[in-house]
């Protein structure tokens, strides 16, 4: 049993690595002044440019993504390292395109759907949304109501969503709604491909989010969509959605370690500098036990994660794995900052360490995609047998 990257995947993790150090974490200042501002903490259109033009050109495009449509479908194995690499930077950037949706393209879409959306988002030339959350369905997808029904050679899709990201930008929202009531819960849920320009595709509100980020609230008012947009079968968009949400998860964890590492690094290289009543911080015991607990806990949060990772690309039954990694890596990654800013002090409590959009990154990460207690009870249900 090796616990190692394969070299070709490590080597891959130490070209993301570097472009993190040296591309994005110069940036950071320039992000953190904007959220000192008030301003969304975001990439300039000059900066956005510049960095796409690199990480292109570093070949970090379409890792994932199928080689049919000019992807270099690496492994979940190899996206651990590249997500563990790009949790260590608040500069929020993702190497186009976004892995979950794209993972849930792969698994649905016709010939038609991947030439003219696949394809496209995988060069980069497009962006997308996840339209699952609801006002009354958030934790429990099950409630989703939003309807669509046929009408003719179309659907036309009526109800709200809510929490999406990019809703106000993304070229195209992969929406969930009911088919079939009859069938009740899970079954009776599709998946429609809806772009940003269509009528009845409306944004209605941006929400602020802590960490100066933002969700939007959607609504879909008598929306027609092309029969030939419905993503995968009819009535069987559950399955596939879980594929979206597990890779999230995967991806969350990845990004929990990274922040947890560049946390723990900061630590280590303030706490020797730091003097309190003529000892430093780092011979105090309380700080070297923080230390320690976060190396430890990072070490098995990293081959937690590898395991999972290595069992998907196996193509086995990976639930379990992934609502323990990932209540588990966020949950750890939490405390870990909270004890770097208590070990910095006053500074710690500043906005001109990464420190507190970390922690802020964070704690949505306890909510969104599953909060932590969900995935609590995900577990017991599966180890005491309670689940179907």
């Amino acid at each position: 049993m090796d616990f190692d990257l394969p070299q070709e995947f490590q080597m891959l993790k130490d070209l993301v690595r570097r472009f993190v150090k040296e591309e994005l974490i110069p940036l950071e200042p320039a992000i953190l002044d904007r959220e000192a501002k008030g301003l969304p903490p975001g990439l300039s259109q000059a900066e956005r440019a510049r960095v796409d033009k690199i990480s292109h050109e570093l070949g970090l495009w379409g890792l994932d993504a199928p080689t049919d449509v000019g992807g270099q479908d690496l492994p979940a194995i190899a996206m651990v390292g590249v997500n563990e690499e790009m949790g260590r930077t608040i500069v929020p950037y993702t190497l186009p395109p976004d892995s979950p949706n794209l993972r849930m393209l792969m698994n649905t879409v016709t010939d038609r759907q991947r030439e003219a959306y696949l394809a496209p988002y995988v060069r980069g030339e497009t962006t997308s949304a996840m339209g699952i959350s609801e006002p009354g369905a958030g934790s429990d997808p099950s409630r989703i109501v939003t309807r669509a029904v046929r009408d003719g050679d179309d659907w036309v899709i009526n109800g709200r969503k809510i929490w999406i990201s990019r809703a106000d930008s993304a070229d195209f929202t992969i929406v969930m709604a009911v088919t079939d009531r009859a069938k009740g819960g899970r079954n009776g849920v599709s998946a429609f491909l809806v772009d940003r320009n269509t009528p009845g595709f409306n944004v209605l509100r941006r929400i602020p989010m802590i960490g100066g980020r933002a969700t939007y609230e959607i609504a879909l008012e008598d929306c027609r969509v092309p029969g030939w947009k419905l993503l995968g079968e009819e009535g069987k968009g559950f399955a596939p959605m879980q594929v979206r949400l597990g890779t999230r998860r995967i991806e969350m964890a990845s990004w929990a370690i990274g922040m947890a590492s560049r946390a723990l690094e900061m630590m280590c290289e303030f706490v020797p500098l730091r003097v309190t009543f003529g000892q430093p911080l780092s011979e105090r015991q309380a700080i070297q036990w923080w230390i320690a607990d976060a190396a430890t806990r990072i070490h098995m949060m990293r081959l937690m994660t590898y395991d999972c990772a290595v069992k998907l690309d196996r193509g086995q039954d990976v639930r379990l794995e992934v609502s323990m990694m990932k209540a588990y890596a966020v949950e750890m990654a939490w405390e870990v900052v909270d004890r770097a800013m208590q070990a910095f002090g006053a500074m710690g409590m500043t906005r001109e360490l990464p420190l507190h959009l970390m922690a802020s990154n964070l704690r949505t990460m306890r909510i969104f995609d599953g909060p932590t207690e969900v995935h609590m009870g995900v577990i017991a249900r599966t180890v005491l047998g309670m689940r179907k």
